[in-house]
């Protein structure tokens, strides 16, 4: 890679750390720090909420059924993503409901906050 950090870090003791970015891409990767795969759950989410937001504000969908769509993607995605795409053992992080409810309610937050401001400015003179 040209001006960038590789992708790979050298440790002191002579190892080789690999960076997060391409493990979140790489399918059943290794998770040595929990903490680290648990921030990617976290972000991943944040993610889909301004994406979701942003859909939702120009569409428009209201009310009750773009939060329960909103609320059934977002918990559908990442239950994929670490059921089957990384493949982690959900009992190590507490279980699948614990995964599921990593960051819900801050992406919820932020998809509400991004849903009305798009809504409001395309939809409103």
């Amino acid at each position: 890679m040209s001006g960038g950090k590789s992708s790979r870090e050298h440790l002191a003791n002579g190892g080789v750390k690999v960076s997060v970015w391409s493990k979140v891409l790489k399918s059943n990767a290794a998770w040595e720090d929990k903490d680290e795969f648990l921030d990617v759950i976290y972000w991943f989410r944040q993610l889909i909420a301004i994406f979701l937001g942003v859909i939702w504000g120009v569409v428009p969908l209201k009310g009750f059924l773009g939060i329960a769509i909103f609320c059934l993607i977002n918990a559908g995605l990442l239950y994929l993503y670490f059921s089957s795409f990384q493949q982690v053992d959900e009992e190590e992080y507490g279980g699948t409901w614990e995964l599921t409810k990593e960051g819900f309610m801050t992406s919820f937050a932020l998809f509400l906050v991004v849903w009305i401001i798009f809504y409001t400015a395309i939809h409103f003179d």
